[in-house]
């Protein structure tokens, strides 16, 4: 029996709803692609914990309102006018998303996600780190921060630098939408289900459990395209140094390196550079318990390093505000971004870390 659909404090823009044995969270902003706002993830980890301790719940389900994605990131013009302000809240956002992040990849339950359409940036963060991932047919994932100035977070550097070889660091790197397929190869989900059958899943959901629900409705995925790609993609990206990777791409006998060099050259040459300097981190952490709130504590580092600087205002401004796709990079070369430049972005917080990893270490 369904209970009535409760609105969060967050002006309806996440719905709870009790189906049975399933609890579901509905990302409801589907004219911005359910762009992830402060409210709503306050309101995601405060439900999500009451409902860890609530017998009465066996599953959690999240999916997104519309037909569009579940989720098309974080919202990024709300990022834009609180810097311009010289604001605190996006801060307080990211601090609130990344706990969100960590519990919902230490869920009790089985925790679905149904990741049909747009799954982007903070979309990702509250999918992927569940149990259940499903992609379907419809898919359109990425990481595409360094288009805006900015890194892979929510997790993102550790879930990409454990990628099967260096296809995790070219997602990362040029911000490429990957289909369900992909997402697949990259370890980014675990079930492709057909979009059409969603809907019939979310009900047996309600009385089965989740991996009888899931297993009943998965079919074998397509090829992935990515997977396809290994050969110039490992070799072209097993380096240390970006501009390296870009030379190799460039001298590369495959036409699609070539491209690929290009949409690199284009993008913020400090995140590229910082991102590449947090995937090879996050390998060398390697996938340990609490490596994923180690992930969000740097992550949350950089973040703040960028939110002070040039390229990530930038980088919305030319994307979203005024919409001219012509960013004006600073440093503005790949070769003009000092090892110093990348290092300042890593250096401790001090009072103002975010702590997730000791709060773990310490459960």
């Amino acid at each position: 029996m369904t209970t009535p659909t409760e609105a969060s404090s967050a002006a309806d823009e996440v719905l709870f709803e009790r189906r049975g044995r399933l609890a579901v969270v509905v990302l409801n902003r589907p004219r911005a692609v359910n762009a992830l706002t402060a409210g709503m993830a306050e309101a995601m980890l405060a439900r999500l914990t009451e409902w860890a301790a609530d017998d009465a719940v066996e599953t959690v389900l999240v999916r997104g309102a519309g037909e569009r994605g579940l989720c098309a990131g974080g919202d990024i013009v709300a990022i834009y006018r609180d810097m311009q302000c010289g604001g605190h809240a996006t801060e307080d956002f990211w601090a609130t998303e990344y706990r969100l992040n960590s519990l919902i990849s230490r869920y009790p339950k089985p925790y679905v996600a149904f990741m049909d359409g747009l799954v982007l940036g903070g979309g990702v963060g509250v999918s992927v780190h569940g149990s259940h991932r499903i992609v379907t047919e419809r898919t359109r994932m990425g990481m595409p921060e360094t288009t805006i100035g900015f890194v892979p977070d929510v997790g993102g550097t550790l879930l990409l630098a454990n990628a099967p070889g260096e296809s995790g660091t070219h997602a990362a790197l040029t911000g490429a939408h990957l289909d369900g397929a992909d997402a697949l190869h990259l370890g980014l989900a675990d079930f492709f289900v057909p979009s059409a059958r969603l809907c019939e899943l979310a009900k047996a959901l309600e009385t089965e459990p989740a991996d009888d629900a899931v297993a009943g409705l998965a079919v074998e995925p397509p090829l992935s395209e990515l997977a396809e790609q290994r050969g110039w993609i490992d070799e072209a990206y097993a380096s240390e140094d970006a501009e390296e990777i870009v030379r190799r791409l460039k001298a590369s006998p495959v036409a699609a390196a070539w491209e690929t060099a290009a949409t690199i050259e284009a993008k913020s040459p400090l995140a590229v550079k910082v991102t590449l300097a947090a995937l090879r981190r996050a390998r060398a952490r390697g996938p340990v318990p609490g490596a994923l709130e180690a992930a969000l504590d740097t992550e949350y580092r950089i973040g703040l390093r960028l939110l002070a600087g040039h390229d990530f205002r930038e980088g919305i401004r030319a994307q979203v505000i005024d919409k001219d796709r012509s960013p004006r990079w600073n440093p503005p070369t790949l070769a003009e971004v000092g090892q110093e430049d990348v290092e300042a972005c890593f250096a401790p917080l001090e009072e103002d870390e975010l702590g997730l990893a000791a709060r773990v270490a310490a459960l």
